[in-house]
């Protein structure tokens, strides 16, 4: 448990406390111990000074995972600026707005985003500076060009006998202060500004540091796959796994599923944080094709050995994520209820969180020893949930929310704002689900996502889907409403469909559905599956964005 009052704090705290062990690791490339991330740091602190940023000012941030994504990060809050993280997978007209939207005034790149933004079209930015070294990429500054060619100078001249642990001296952070702001990248299309105060970087980061930190120790080695600009990935991988002492691992390239694997096997995280795609891909692969063949089904059915034969099967399972993890944590989507029920009856230790950027992102979360099939746990300390419904048990509900984790509001858009929180102060999640008595939520679905029936049911596609995906050849579908018949796209699996014509994957589909509709209630049936050809498009936490295939 942190004894830190504030996020810069525990940052300061953290930093002198581990100055000599290792930090951040940039996967099969350079480490940076405490001390370096400290001088990293401080350099840029003198960069921003000597280049006319003021505390508040926007500092953007867009390129893959790496160390120095982090130092950039750590260091315009510690200077007290304001930073806006943006997805590398954005494309350059989304960047370009976000930068200009935000009224950034420095923007760091990795070399991928580089190549692919246009300077021209961010015409208030005084510099763009490139995250590998960084070098400048664009100035508009002569204070800018004078502060980073003089940059070794600078910190000579500031720290002459040394830089040391006691030089470490961060801006004091007041918890209702604007610390970032995050622009999602929902299912919607359409990507607001989410602003957060220190107090929900703080409030998670601390949660996570006594709910987890006695399972993840000091020096406990973590792997980032999860893009850092995205809360998720920010808070639980990142700011957590820096905090608490241990040694962070960036892939800084995409994430494959082989990358993944070879970076499991050579890290051997502590713990795991995942969204379902990941999972499911490892678990579908790897895993169901040895346990259903004749021969495994055999043993699984013979009580006498059936045991051991699932404690082997876990064993193997724990193998595939490095062997060393306390749990895996899942998140961002819903996990496919026939992977978590496989997980599950092998006994693997597997949890479901749930959270919006606009909570930073926590609002619910439980150790995998008293997880619930179905469930994404129970409210996160400091945050107040409820379900509009009048039997919340039973009857789905919007998820409400308040307390330590939430925004402030949306960056410019106070139409959005009001939307957003009522006049109580509650967060509008727009997700629904029930609530056990004991606290646990369950997830039904998105409120916007959410069909009629032809005499007024409501139909929640997720549920759907959920039972499609786990049906013969099928990777992954979306269940859509047309003249008030329900038709699922497939994007049937690349694996499987390699030695099949187009006439023999559509019989397996029309098969796939009558199956389907012979366990679904009679106003969710689906009228036909139609095959996509192309993977869908999916936002960073891998939730496909159901927007660009409502009409097709």
């Amino acid at each position: 448990m942190t004894s830190a009052a504030s996020f810069n704090s525990l940052i300061q705290q953290t930093i002198t406390r581990h100055w000599n062990q290792d930090a951040l690791t940039d996967y099969q490339g350079i480490t940076l111990q405490f001390h370096d991330v400290a001088r990293k740091i401080e350099k840029l602190h003198i960069l921003f000074e000597n280049s006319g940023v003021k505390k508040g000012d926007k500092i953007a941030i867009c390129g893959r995972n790496s160390s120095h994504w982090a130092v950039t990060f750590l260091a315009t809050l510690t200077y007290g600026a304001v930073a806006v993280p943006i997805l590398h997978e954005f494309n350059a007209e989304q960047i370009h707005n976000i930068v200009n939207h935000s009224e950034a005034k420095l923007l760091f790149v990795g070399d991928f985003v580089a190549k692919e933004i246009d300077p021209e079209q961010m015409p208030h930015l005084e510099g763009i500076i490139n995250l590998p070294d960084f070098s400048l990429m664009t100035s508009r500054s002569e204070t800018l060009d004078y502060a980073r060619e003089h940059l070794n100078m600078l910190f000579g001249s500031k720290y002459p006998m040394a830089f040391r642990a006691g030089d470490v001296s961060y801006h004091q952070d007041d918890s209702e202060e604007l610390a970032l702001i995050n622009y999602t990248s929902g299912t919607t299309g359409f990507s607001k500004g989410v602003m957060l105060p220190y107090r929900a970087i703080w409030g998670n980061t601390d949660f996570c540091m006594r709910r987890l930190g006695s399972h993840v120790k000091e020096g406990d080695n973590m792997l980032s796959i999860l893009p850092m600009a995205h809360m998720y990935g920010m808070a639980i991988e990142f700011l957590f796994g820096f905090c608490n002492g241990c040694h962070l691992f960036f892939l800084t390239r995409l994430p494959s599923p082989a990358i993944i694997a070879q970076a499991f096997a050579d890290v051997k995280p502590a713990i795991i944080i995942s969204v379902p795609l990941i999972i499911e891909k490892i678990i579908r692969k790897k895993v169901f094709p040895v346990i259903q063949s004749n021969r495994m089904k055999l043993l699984l059915n013979t009580p006498v050995v059936s045991k051991k034969v699932k404690q082997k099967i876990c064993e193997q399972v724990k193998a595939a994520f490095g062997n060393q993890a306390y749990e895996v944590i899942v998140g961002g989507a819903p996990l496919s209820k026939e992977v978590e029920q496989f997980l599950l009856s092998i006994d693997f230790p597997i949890t479901v969180g749930y959270g919006t950027t606009e909570c930073a992102p926590l609002i619910s979360y439980c150790d995998h020893k008293d997880f619930i099939s179905s469930s994404c746990g129970t409210p996160v300390d400091g945050m107040e949930v409820r379900i509009l419904s009048e039997d919340s048990q039973n009857i789905p509900g919007e998820i409400v929310t308040k307390g330590l984790h939430m925004l402030l509001g949306y960056y410019k858009n106070e139409e959005a704002t009001r939307t957003a929180i009522d006049k109580e102060g509650w967060y509008h999640t727009g997700d629904l689900a029930t609530m056990s008595e004991d606290g646990h939520i369950f997830i039904r679905g998105r409120i916007k996502n959410m069909l009629l029936g032809p005499n007024g049911q409501n139909i929640y596609p997720e549920e759907i889907e959920d039972k499609l995906n786990s049906m013969a050849m099928v990777s992954e579908s979306i269940v859509v409403q047309r003249d008030g018949k329900l038709v699922a796209l497939v994007y049937p699996d690349n694996d499987d469909v390699v030695n099949f014509s187009r006439e023999d994957l559509e019989a397996v589909m029309e098969q796939n559905r009558q199956e389907l509709n012979g366990i679904l209630p009679a106003y969710s049936r689906l009228a036909a599956i139609e095959l996509h050809d192309e993977e869908f498009q999916k936002t960073p936490k891998k939730s496909i964005k159901r927007y660009l295939y409502q009409n097709i």
